[in-house]
Protein backbone atom coordinates (compact mmCIF):
# COMPACT_ATOMS: atom_id res chain seq x y z
CA UNK A 1 0.00 0.00 0.00
CA UNK A 2 1.06 3.37 -0.49
CA UNK A 3 1.21 6.53 1.62
CA UNK A 4 -0.92 9.08 -0.78
CA UNK A 5 -0.44 11.85 2.01
CA UNK A 6 3.45 11.19 3.28
CA UNK A 7 4.09 14.29 5.27
CA UNK A 8 7.64 15.36 4.86
CA UNK A 9 7.49 16.36 8.54
CA UNK A 10 8.24 12.80 9.96
CA UNK A 11 10.34 12.60 12.72
CA UNK A 12 9.71 11.43 14.89
CA UNK A 13 8.78 10.90 18.25
CA UNK A 14 8.79 9.68 19.73
CA UNK A 15 8.57 8.56 22.82
CA UNK A 16 6.52 5.91 25.55
CA UNK A 17 5.47 7.62 28.22
CA UNK A 18 7.63 7.03 31.49
CA UNK A 19 4.77 7.18 33.59
CA UNK A 20 3.26 3.88 34.05
CA UNK A 21 4.51 2.63 31.43
CA UNK A 22 2.04 1.94 28.55
CA UNK A 23 4.41 0.84 26.74
CA UNK A 24 5.42 -2.10 28.17
CA UNK A 25 8.63 -0.39 29.29
CA UNK A 26 9.73 0.54 32.89
CA UNK A 27 9.73 4.46 33.12
CA UNK A 28 13.27 5.98 34.26
CA UNK A 29 14.14 5.49 37.20
CA UNK A 30 17.14 6.82 39.86
CA UNK A 31 18.48 3.44 41.68
CA UNK A 32 18.11 4.56 45.17
CA UNK A 33 15.62 7.40 47.51
CA UNK A 34 17.84 9.32 49.27
CA UNK A 35 16.76 9.83 53.29
CA UNK A 36 15.70 13.52 52.75
CA UNK A 37 12.98 12.34 49.84
CA UNK A 38 11.69 9.18 53.00
CA UNK A 39 11.28 12.57 54.88
CA UNK A 40 9.62 14.32 52.19
CA UNK A 41 7.37 11.48 51.61
CA UNK A 42 6.80 9.99 55.13
CA UNK A 43 8.02 6.33 54.01
CA UNK A 44 9.18 4.76 57.38
CA UNK A 45 13.23 3.91 57.47
CA UNK A 46 12.89 0.27 57.63
CA UNK A 47 10.16 0.37 54.55
CA UNK A 48 10.71 -0.63 51.11
CA UNK A 49 11.43 3.01 49.73
CA UNK A 50 9.65 4.10 46.30
CA UNK A 51 11.88 4.07 42.91
CA UNK A 52 12.34 7.62 42.11
CA UNK A 53 11.98 8.54 38.46
CA UNK A 54 15.57 9.99 36.82
CA UNK A 55 15.09 13.52 36.11
CA UNK A 56 17.79 13.42 33.69
CA UNK A 57 15.81 11.30 31.24
CA UNK A 58 12.52 12.89 32.00
CA UNK A 59 14.24 15.92 30.88
CA UNK A 60 15.51 14.53 27.96
CA UNK A 61 11.78 13.43 26.70
CA UNK A 62 10.88 16.71 27.31
CA UNK A 63 13.12 18.80 25.17
CA UNK A 64 13.05 16.26 22.78
CA UNK A 65 9.04 16.40 22.45
CA UNK A 66 9.59 19.91 22.28
CA UNK A 67 11.61 20.01 18.98
CA UNK A 68 9.65 17.37 17.64
CA UNK A 69 6.19 20.00 17.69
CA UNK A 70 9.20 23.24 16.49
CA UNK A 71 10.49 21.09 13.93
CA UNK A 72 6.70 19.90 12.65
CA UNK A 73 5.09 23.70 12.93
CA UNK A 74 8.29 24.85 11.06
CA UNK A 75 7.71 23.07 8.25
CA UNK A 76 5.25 24.92 6.61
CA UNK A 77 7.53 28.01 6.83
CA UNK A 78 11.21 26.50 6.27
CA UNK A 79 10.46 27.04 2.45
CA UNK A 80 11.61 30.46 2.07
CA UNK A 81 13.86 30.68 5.09
CA UNK A 82 17.41 29.61 4.45
CA UNK A 83 17.99 30.38 8.02
CA UNK A 84 14.94 28.13 9.51
CA UNK A 85 16.00 25.15 7.62
CA UNK A 86 19.37 24.71 7.99
CA UNK A 87 18.21 25.36 12.18
CA UNK A 88 15.23 22.33 10.71
CA UNK A 89 17.81 20.30 9.50
CA UNK A 90 19.94 20.32 12.00
CA UNK A 91 17.02 19.26 14.48
CA UNK A 92 15.87 16.89 12.20
CA UNK A 93 19.45 14.72 12.78
CA UNK A 94 19.27 14.45 16.23
CA UNK A 95 15.74 14.67 17.54
CA UNK A 96 14.70 11.27 16.93
CA UNK A 97 17.87 9.33 17.27
CA UNK A 98 17.30 10.72 20.88
CA UNK A 99 14.46 9.34 21.54
CA UNK A 100 14.62 6.02 20.09
CA UNK A 101 18.23 5.85 22.08
CA UNK A 102 16.28 6.32 25.01
CA UNK A 103 13.61 4.08 24.15
CA UNK A 104 15.82 1.29 23.13
CA UNK A 105 17.53 1.96 27.12
CA UNK A 106 14.46 1.27 28.55
CA UNK A 107 13.86 -1.91 26.55
CA UNK A 108 16.74 -3.73 28.21
CA UNK A 109 14.68 -5.30 30.43
CA UNK A 110 11.98 -6.38 27.96
CA UNK A 111 10.80 -10.21 27.39
CA UNK A 112 7.93 -12.01 26.70
CA UNK A 113 6.59 -12.40 30.14
CA UNK A 114 3.05 -11.90 29.50
CA UNK A 115 2.38 -8.68 31.57
CA UNK A 116 5.09 -7.07 29.38
CA UNK A 117 3.42 -8.25 26.46
CA UNK A 118 0.10 -6.81 27.88
CA UNK A 119 1.32 -3.49 28.44
CA UNK A 120 2.86 -3.28 24.83
CA UNK A 121 -0.47 -4.13 23.57
CA UNK A 122 -2.25 -1.42 25.41
CA UNK A 123 0.36 0.72 25.40
CA UNK A 124 1.30 0.84 21.68
CA UNK A 125 -0.99 -1.14 19.72
CA UNK A 126 -4.30 0.03 20.79
CA UNK A 127 -2.92 3.94 20.58
CA UNK A 128 -1.83 3.06 17.17
CA UNK A 129 -4.89 1.76 15.81
CA UNK A 130 -6.94 4.71 17.71
CA UNK A 131 -4.68 7.24 16.20
CA UNK A 132 -4.44 5.83 12.63
CA UNK A 133 -7.82 5.50 12.74
CA UNK A 134 -8.36 9.11 14.18
CA UNK A 135 -5.89 11.00 11.62
CA UNK A 136 -7.44 9.49 8.40
CA UNK A 137 -10.75 10.25 9.73
CA UNK A 138 -9.43 13.92 10.14
CA UNK A 139 -7.68 14.27 7.29
CA UNK A 140 -10.51 12.74 5.50
CA UNK A 141 -13.09 15.47 6.67
CA UNK A 142 -10.79 18.47 7.96
CA UNK A 143 -8.83 18.01 5.22
CA UNK A 144 -10.56 17.47 2.10
CA UNK A 145 -9.71 13.81 0.88
CA UNK A 146 -12.96 11.92 1.06
CA UNK A 147 -10.61 9.12 -0.16
CA UNK A 148 -8.28 9.21 2.72
CA UNK A 149 -8.73 5.36 3.05
CA UNK A 150 -7.81 3.92 6.87
CA UNK A 151 -5.61 1.41 6.89
CA UNK A 152 -3.69 0.28 9.24
CA UNK A 153 -0.68 -1.41 6.76
CA UNK A 154 -0.34 2.25 5.92
CA UNK A 155 0.76 4.41 9.16
CA UNK A 156 -0.26 8.38 8.24
CA UNK A 157 1.86 10.80 9.87
CA UNK A 158 3.14 10.85 13.23
CA UNK A 159 1.70 7.02 14.05
CA UNK A 160 4.63 5.12 12.27
CA UNK A 161 6.43 5.81 15.67
CA UNK A 162 4.19 3.18 17.15
CA UNK A 163 4.43 0.96 14.61
CA UNK A 164 8.15 0.89 15.04
CA UNK A 165 8.35 0.62 18.65
CA UNK A 166 6.08 -2.25 18.36
CA UNK A 167 8.49 -4.27 16.15
CA UNK A 168 11.70 -2.99 17.67
CA UNK A 169 10.61 -3.82 21.31
CA UNK A 170 9.04 -6.98 20.56
CA UNK A 171 12.64 -8.06 18.64
CA UNK A 172 14.54 -7.23 21.98
CA UNK A 173 14.97 -10.61 23.01
CA UNK A 174 16.22 -11.46 19.76
CA UNK A 175 18.85 -8.64 19.97
CA UNK A 176 19.82 -9.83 22.93
CA UNK A 177 21.33 -13.17 21.36
CA UNK A 178 23.31 -11.45 18.65
CA UNK A 179 27.07 -11.97 18.72
CA UNK A 180 26.93 -8.49 16.95
CA UNK A 181 24.05 -6.45 17.39
CA UNK A 182 24.69 -3.55 16.40
CA UNK A 183 26.97 -3.95 13.17
CA UNK A 184 23.70 -6.56 12.13
CA UNK A 185 21.47 -3.78 13.16
CA UNK A 186 23.40 -1.31 10.43
CA UNK A 187 23.83 -3.90 7.79
CA UNK A 188 19.88 -4.13 7.90
CA UNK A 189 19.60 -0.10 7.77
CA UNK A 190 22.00 -0.19 4.72
CA UNK A 191 20.37 -3.13 2.99
CA UNK A 192 17.14 -1.15 3.44
CA UNK A 193 18.24 2.06 1.71
CA UNK A 194 19.05 0.57 -1.32
CA UNK A 195 15.87 -1.86 -1.20
CA UNK A 196 13.10 0.95 -2.62
CA UNK A 197 11.07 -3.01 -3.35
CA UNK A 198 10.08 -2.45 0.87
CA UNK A 199 7.65 -0.03 -0.59
CA UNK A 200 5.38 1.75 2.61
CA UNK A 201 3.67 -1.22 4.72
CA UNK A 202 4.09 -0.20 8.04
CA UNK A 203 6.84 2.25 7.16
CA UNK A 204 9.29 -0.52 7.04
CA UNK A 205 12.13 1.56 5.59
CA UNK A 206 11.98 3.48 8.85
CA UNK A 207 11.42 0.97 11.28
CA UNK A 208 14.51 -0.54 9.34
CA UNK A 209 16.68 2.33 9.05
CA UNK A 210 16.16 4.08 12.29
CA UNK A 211 16.75 0.58 13.80
CA UNK A 212 20.59 0.71 15.01
CA UNK A 213 19.48 3.47 17.15
CA UNK A 214 17.69 1.19 18.90
CA UNK A 215 19.68 -1.41 19.27
CA UNK A 216 22.18 0.87 20.60
CA UNK A 217 20.37 1.91 23.27
CA UNK A 218 19.48 -1.47 24.55
CA UNK A 219 23.08 -1.96 25.17
CA UNK A 220 23.58 1.42 26.54
CA UNK A 221 24.67 1.53 30.40
CA UNK A 222 24.37 4.29 32.71
CA UNK A 223 27.50 5.08 32.53
CA UNK A 224 27.84 6.04 29.06
CA UNK A 225 25.10 8.49 29.63
CA UNK A 226 27.57 10.06 32.53
CA UNK A 227 30.30 9.95 29.74
CA UNK A 228 28.00 12.42 27.79
CA UNK A 229 27.42 14.47 30.80
CA UNK A 230 31.08 15.54 31.93
CA UNK A 231 31.80 19.59 31.92
CA UNK A 232 34.28 19.21 28.63
CA UNK A 233 31.95 17.30 26.54
CA UNK A 234 29.62 20.13 27.39
CA UNK A 235 32.38 22.98 26.58
CA UNK A 236 32.93 21.04 23.13
CA UNK A 237 29.18 20.51 22.08
CA UNK A 238 29.24 24.41 22.02
CA UNK A 239 31.36 24.59 18.36
CA UNK A 240 30.11 21.03 17.30
CA UNK A 241 26.62 22.93 17.09
CA UNK A 242 27.58 25.81 15.53
CA UNK A 243 29.57 23.96 12.94
CA UNK A 244 26.55 22.04 12.28
CA UNK A 245 24.51 24.62 12.13
CA UNK A 246 27.06 26.41 9.40
CA UNK A 247 27.19 23.21 7.34
CA UNK A 248 23.66 23.02 7.38
CA UNK A 249 22.82 26.21 6.15
CA UNK A 250 25.91 25.39 3.33
CA UNK A 251 23.72 22.30 2.61
CA UNK A 252 20.09 23.87 2.70
CA UNK A 253 19.89 24.26 -2.14
CA UNK A 254 22.39 21.36 -2.43
CA UNK A 255 20.77 18.37 -0.62
CA UNK A 256 17.71 16.64 0.01
CA UNK A 257 15.87 17.54 3.20
CA UNK A 258 14.24 13.53 2.64
CA UNK A 259 17.93 11.88 3.56
CA UNK A 260 17.21 12.96 7.31
CA UNK A 261 13.65 11.33 7.71
CA UNK A 262 14.52 7.87 6.75
CA UNK A 263 12.03 7.06 5.03
CA UNK A 264 12.92 6.19 1.66
CA UNK A 265 15.50 4.19 -0.31
CA UNK A 266 18.49 6.15 -2.37
CA UNK A 267 16.36 5.01 -5.78
CA UNK A 268 13.59 6.49 -4.67
CA UNK A 269 15.38 9.82 -4.06
CA UNK A 270 16.66 10.06 -7.47
CA UNK A 271 20.47 9.03 -6.37
CA UNK A 272 22.08 5.79 -6.90
CA UNK A 273 22.03 2.78 -5.11
CA UNK A 274 25.65 3.27 -3.47
CA UNK A 275 24.65 6.89 -2.45
CA UNK A 276 21.98 5.04 0.48
CA UNK A 277 25.39 3.57 1.40
CA UNK A 278 27.72 6.19 1.93
CA UNK A 279 24.61 9.02 3.01
CA UNK A 280 22.94 6.44 5.36
CA UNK A 281 26.55 6.10 7.32
CA UNK A 282 27.40 9.91 7.05
CA UNK A 283 23.87 10.43 8.66
CA UNK A 284 24.58 8.26 11.47
CA UNK A 285 27.42 9.72 12.53
CA UNK A 286 26.17 12.89 12.28
CA UNK A 287 23.36 11.85 14.75
CA UNK A 288 25.34 10.14 17.24
CA UNK A 289 27.70 13.51 17.20
CA UNK A 290 24.87 15.97 17.52
CA UNK A 291 22.89 13.60 20.01
CA UNK A 292 26.11 13.31 22.37
CA UNK A 293 26.05 17.04 22.47
CA UNK A 294 22.13 17.23 23.15
CA UNK A 295 22.64 14.81 25.95
CA UNK A 296 25.43 16.82 27.09
CA UNK A 297 23.52 19.59 27.78
CA UNK A 298 20.06 18.28 29.27
CA UNK A 299 19.50 19.42 33.03
CA UNK A 300 20.49 16.25 35.36
CA UNK A 301 18.04 18.53 37.99
CA UNK A 302 14.49 19.21 38.71
CA UNK A 303 13.02 21.73 37.04
CA UNK A 304 9.17 22.83 36.06
CA UNK A 305 9.13 20.77 32.93
CA UNK A 306 10.72 17.16 34.56
CA UNK A 307 7.22 16.26 35.37
CA UNK A 308 6.12 16.41 31.92
CA UNK A 309 8.77 13.95 30.43
CA UNK A 310 5.88 11.46 31.47
CA UNK A 311 3.67 12.46 29.42
CA UNK A 312 5.54 13.47 25.99
CA UNK A 313 2.96 10.37 23.79
CA UNK A 314 0.01 12.51 24.48
CA UNK A 315 2.20 15.79 23.36
CA UNK A 316 3.58 13.72 20.64
CA UNK A 317 -0.01 12.07 19.23
CA UNK A 318 -2.47 14.77 19.86
CA UNK A 319 0.08 18.51 18.67
CA UNK A 320 -0.17 16.92 15.24
CA UNK A 321 -3.80 17.79 15.32
CA UNK A 322 -3.01 21.00 15.80
CA UNK A 323 -0.52 21.36 13.11
CA UNK A 324 -2.39 19.57 10.45
CA UNK A 325 -5.33 21.73 11.33
CA UNK A 326 -3.38 25.11 10.66
CA UNK A 327 -2.06 23.37 7.46
CA UNK A 328 -5.92 22.56 6.29
CA UNK A 329 -7.40 25.94 7.20
CA UNK A 330 -4.72 28.25 6.12
CA UNK A 331 -3.53 29.70 9.32
CA UNK A 332 0.10 29.68 7.72
CA UNK A 333 -0.44 31.50 5.00
CA UNK A 334 -0.40 34.73 6.34
CA UNK A 335 2.53 36.51 5.61
CA UNK A 336 3.50 38.19 8.63
CA UNK A 337 3.72 34.29 9.93
CA UNK A 338 7.10 34.09 7.24
CA UNK A 339 9.39 37.15 8.75
CA UNK A 340 11.25 36.51 11.02
CA UNK A 341 8.85 37.62 13.98
CA UNK A 342 6.32 35.41 12.68
CA UNK A 343 8.73 32.69 12.57
CA UNK A 344 9.59 33.11 16.46
CA UNK A 345 5.65 33.21 17.32
CA UNK A 346 5.26 30.20 15.73
CA UNK A 347 7.98 28.39 17.47
CA UNK A 348 6.73 29.66 20.99
CA UNK A 349 3.58 28.42 20.12
CA UNK A 350 4.30 25.04 19.25
CA UNK A 351 6.87 24.69 22.30
CA UNK A 352 3.59 26.01 24.64
CA UNK A 353 1.19 24.08 22.55
CA UNK A 354 2.89 20.44 23.30
CA UNK A 355 4.10 21.55 26.95
CA UNK A 356 0.41 21.97 27.52
CA UNK A 357 -0.49 18.79 26.03
CA UNK A 358 2.19 16.90 28.39
CA UNK A 359 0.30 17.89 31.58
CA UNK A 360 -1.28 16.04 33.68
CA UNK A 361 -5.13 17.39 32.99
CA UNK A 362 -4.47 16.25 29.24
CA UNK A 363 -3.11 12.96 30.46
CA UNK A 364 -6.24 12.43 32.29
CA UNK A 365 -8.80 12.90 29.93
CA UNK A 366 -6.44 10.59 26.82
CA UNK A 367 -5.59 8.48 29.48
CA UNK A 368 -8.40 5.51 27.81
CA UNK A 369 -6.82 5.95 24.48
CA UNK A 370 -3.03 5.52 25.37
CA UNK A 371 -2.52 3.76 28.89
CA UNK A 372 -5.90 1.93 28.48
CA UNK A 373 -6.10 -0.92 31.30
CA UNK A 374 -8.26 -3.43 29.80
CA UNK A 375 -8.23 -6.12 31.65
CA UNK A 376 -11.42 -7.82 30.39
CA UNK A 377 -9.60 -8.47 27.39
CA UNK A 378 -6.59 -10.62 28.26
CA UNK A 379 -6.51 -13.85 30.58
CA UNK A 380 -5.54 -13.88 34.44
CA UNK A 381 -1.55 -14.38 34.47
CA UNK A 382 -1.20 -17.47 36.79
CA UNK A 383 2.34 -15.94 37.82
CA UNK A 384 1.30 -12.64 38.72
CA UNK A 385 -1.67 -13.57 40.36
CA UNK A 386 0.78 -15.77 42.67
CA UNK A 387 2.92 -12.71 42.98
CA UNK A 388 0.42 -10.61 44.27
CA UNK A 389 -0.64 -13.54 46.64
CA UNK A 390 3.10 -13.43 47.68
CA UNK A 391 2.96 -9.43 48.78
CA UNK A 392 -0.25 -9.94 50.26
CA UNK A 393 1.33 -12.47 52.99
CA UNK A 394 -1.54 -14.76 51.98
Amino acid sequence: MTNSLRSHDHHRSPLPPAQRPADGVPGPRSPRTSATTLAATGTAPGAKPAKQRDAFFDNAKYLAIVLVAMGHAWEPLKGESRVLEALYTVVYTFHMPAFIIISGYFSRSFDMRPDRLKRLVTGVVVPYVLFETAYSLFDRFAGGDPDQAISLLDPWYLTWFLVALFVWRLTTPLWKLVRWPIPVAVCLALLASVSPEIGDDLDLQRVLQFLPFFVLGLFMKPEHFQLVRRREVRVLSVPVLAAALLVGYWAVPRMNTAWFFHRDSAQELGAPWWAGVVMTLALYGCSLVLTACFFAWVPRRTFWFTALGAGTLYGYLLHGFVVKASEYWGWFDHGWLHEPLGELLVTVFAAALVTALCTRPVQRIFRFSMEPKMAWAFKRDPAEAARERAKAGV
